[in-house]
């Protein structure tokens, strides 16, 4: 596993993982149309403040993972294509961009039924927070350093 600088090569096969139904009820989060993906990724990829690399596994894009900035904080986010779960791709990814990225505290918001993502980020470092916040129900806010 390695990560490296996102390529616009990298966006049709980032296009696919996020379509993946079973990822996206995993996620709690809804795929988006191919022109609604490109632009999204297009500001990821030109916002300055974004630290985002690709995650490649035995020479082939695996996934993604992302710092960015949300509701006044550092999040970091990833997304793994289903045929590369279950092999510690997502632990090793996350475990070598905290490595490289070395400002704190980070958090990161998951849904409260992503067992193996909340999983993953406890392997990480990352400790769940309280939070009382109608508006998060049913997330969970994890925080490292």
């Amino acid at each position: 596993m390695r990560l490296r600088g996102v390529t616009e090569d990298d966006l049709p096969i980032f296009f696919e993982h996020q379509r993946d139904p079973v990822a996206n009820r995993m996620a709690a989060f809804p795929p988006r149309e191919r022109d609604a993906f490109m632009t999204h990724w297009g500001s990821i990829l030109r916002d300055a403040s974004v630290i985002v690399r690709t995650i490649e596994l035995d020479g082939d894009v695996a996934g993604n993972v992302v710092l960015f900035g949300f509701e006044g904080r550092r999040e970091v986010g990833y997304w793994i294509g289903r045929e590369f779960w279950g092999r510690g791709v997502a632990t090793r990814a996350l475990s070598a961009f905290m490595q490289e990225v070395e400002e704190r505290p980070i958090y990161a918001g998951v849904a409260e039924t992503n067992v193996a993502s909340i999983r993953v980020l406890e392997k990480c470092g990352f400790t769940a927070m309280e939070t009382s916040d109608e508006e998060h129900a049913g997330e969970v806010l994890l925080r490292l350093g």
